[in-house]
């Protein structure tokens, strides 16, 4: 997932995809807690896509406030 790609977004398409990335964190946590996770680099990428989205919302956030 880019940045470019995420800012062609509008708001509640960047909030649904927040929100199903954070449930794939909490999965990703929970099979590690259980030993099931094999793929420990996903949590990694899940975690900075989680940072790059509400990023995203933020830019958009102050840009919608300042009239840019």
């Amino acid at each position: 997932m880019n940045a470019s790609d995420i800012r062609n977004e509008d708001r509640k398409a960047l909030i649904d995809r927040l929100l199903g990335l954070k449930k794939e964190q909490f999965n990703l946590r929970f099979q590690k807690a259980t030993g099931q996770l094999e793929g420990t680099a996903r949590i990694r990428e899940v975690r900075r896509d989680i940072a790059r989205v509400k990023t995203v919302l933020r830019e958009q956030a102050v840009s919608a406030k300042t009239g840019a």
